[in-house]
């Protein structure tokens, strides 16, 4: 990825602004004491701002090796579900978008496994997944599939199709009011980690390549680890979360 740096222009101080400090030391509390000559230039480091890589345009196509994809980003949502414009710093980063290329797959055990996600599917990716890049200035990324959260073939979250070891939940609603009766405030409300699973992944991959069906069957309720997974809204206002089954924690009944 190309990285800007941004450092910190000099700064000069006069002998007298320095009058009210001791000559033997300083004490700063980010450091302890300081004497007069040790503040190293090493201790401050530049900020550095990720941005994507672009691709010249002398390339005329991306093949993505291994078991990867590359995936067209889907634009950000510009307005709310209220018609509402939103400003770039509010609108959320897209976690979605169509593969445009696949790799050859990869080897486990003496298993070839094939990537088998399509080109022109609309899928979900993990939040923080993959390497943004910039081609025929159209952002993409190139991704592992199992940073592929499902797929989706409508508009509407709730009709994902997970993949892998993914399960998609119902998140169940947040308790309304505590134990002795008091309302609860958007903000007080404490975030549920129990819900109903909707949709089950076909499965993960043993040391050998085979598929090891999941020990979680969709309508069951689950407890699940808190801060697990990618959240998700639907259209209908309901809350849903995709996570891996190792993230669930019990079966409830």
């Amino acid at each position: 990825m190309a990285a800007t740096q941004l450092t910190a222009s000099p700064v000069t101080v006069s002998a007298r602004s320095l009058a009210s400090l001791r000559a033997s030391s300083a004490k700063f509390s980010s450091f302890g004491t300081l004497k007069p000559g040790t503040l190293r230039q090493s201790l401050f480091r530049p900020l550095v701002v990720r941005a994507a890589s672009v691709v010249a345009p002398k390339y005329t196509s991306i093949k993505p090796l291994g078991d990867r994809v590359l995936v067209k980003i889907k634009e950000a949502e510009e307005k709310t579900m209220g018609g509402i414009l939103l400003p770039s710093t509010a609108q959320s980063k897209p976690q979605g978008g169509e593969v445009v290329a696949v790799g050859e797959g990869r080897t486990i055990g003496k298993n070839k496994i094939d990537i088998n996600v399509p080109t022109g599917a609309q899928i979900i990716y993990s939040k923080y997944a993959g390497t943004e890049v910039e081609f025929n200035d159209v952002k993409h990324l190139i991704l592992k599939e199992d940073d592929i959260v499902g797929l989706l073939e409508t508009d509407d979250i709730k009709d994902l199709k997970p993949l892998n070891d993914r399960v998609f939940i119902k998140v169940a609603e947040a308790e309304e009011k505590t134990a002795g009766g008091l309302l609860l405030t958007e903000t007080t409300k404490e975030k549920p980690s129990i819900g109903t699973v909707i949709a089950v992944g076909p499965g993960s991959l043993d040391e050998e390549g085979k598929l090891q069906p999941l020990p979680i069957s969709t309508g069951s309720t689950v407890l699940y680890s808190k801060y697990a997974g990618n959240d998700f809204k639907g259209k209908d206002g309901s809350n849903y979360i995709a996570l891996r089954a190792s993230d669930v924690m019990a079966i409830l009944s």
